[in-house]
């Protein structure tokens, strides 16, 4: 690790993610309408809203699954939507995505699910992708005998864990995690949250993160972003989103599920 602090000025950080004016509609509908958002180098950001907001939307319109009407998506540093196909494919090869509920291809194996961008992006000896398979399943804590079980024969945290091994199989600099601990019991999903911050740290991670899970929001994220109103209302840390005068905002992180978590609201707003 680096002797220097990391820088706490926004403005002194690497962008990885810009999105700048992005609307996206569907038919008469618009979901998102000139928004923007920015994520930094080694962060978690925690990406909130109310449920039919576009919080998924924007994920797979930033991952070109879903068409944007206007607006700017820069990747890296690369515009990623104006890219020649042979760059977007080296920049594809750059991240990582778990799906919500795992997606997981149920006719393969943890081990061939794992190895399925191997295929798909490079080419490797069977051999090879075998062992990197495997150290994939161990780096997110799964048993080795996972590796041979079909998406039917696994628990739920099982399945998130194998997801995620497959979202990182390429070593993405940044991954995009969709609600990845719902579902789970409280001790599931507080150890799913242990485990994105290990791999965060010990990879050197930038994590989008969707979710509705306060804990997570208050116990892995450097900073969240909430949807509504079809851009983002607020972003920054726990604080700034208490101090938020916004009524959704200050519902979802002072109502009667924010108390229970200690240490997060402090006092009732005037």
């Amino acid at each position: 690790m680096s002797d220097q602090p990391p820088p706490t000025n926004e403005h002194e950080r690497e962008t990885i993610l810009s999105a700048r004016g992005i609307t996206v509609g569907f038919g008469d509908h618009i979901v998102l309408e000139n928004l923007d958002l920015d994520i930094y180098r080694g962060e978690i950001l925690g990406f909130v809203g109310a449920s039919g907001a576009g919080k998924s939307v924007l994920m797979r319109t930033i991952l070109r699954l879903i068409s944007k009407r206007a607006g700017e998506i820069r990747i890296l540093g690369a515009d990623y939507g104006n890219l020649p196909d042979n760059e977007r494919y080296q920049l594809d090869m750059k991240m990582g995505v778990l799906f919500q509920h795992g997606a997981l291809f149920s006719a393969l194996t943890v081990k061939e699910n794992i190895q399925f961008p191997m295929r798909e992006y490079l080419d490797l000896p069977k051999s090879l992708m075998d062992e990197l398979a495997r150290l994939k399943i161990e780096l997110v804590g799964l048993a080795p005998e996972a590796a041979d079980k079909y998406p039917s024969e696994l628990s739920g945290g099982m399945t998130k864990r194998a997801a995620l091994a497959r979202a990182l199989a390429l070593d993405p600099a940044l991954v995009f995690l969709d609600e990845p601990t719902s579902g789970l019991d409280p001790i599931g999903a507080a150890e799913f949250d242990d485990l994105i911050t290990k791999l965060r740290d010990t990879l050197g991670l930038t994590v989008y993160m969707v979710t509705h899970d306060l804990d997570s929001l208050f116990s892995v994220c450097d900073r969240i972003a909430v949807l509504g109103k079809k851009r983002v209302l607020v972003e920054g840390t726990i604080k700034d989103m208490l101090d938020c005068p916004d009524e959704w905002v200050q519902s979802y992180f002072r109502g009667k599920r924010a108390r229970s978590i200690p240490g997060l609201v402090t006092s009732s707003r005037v």
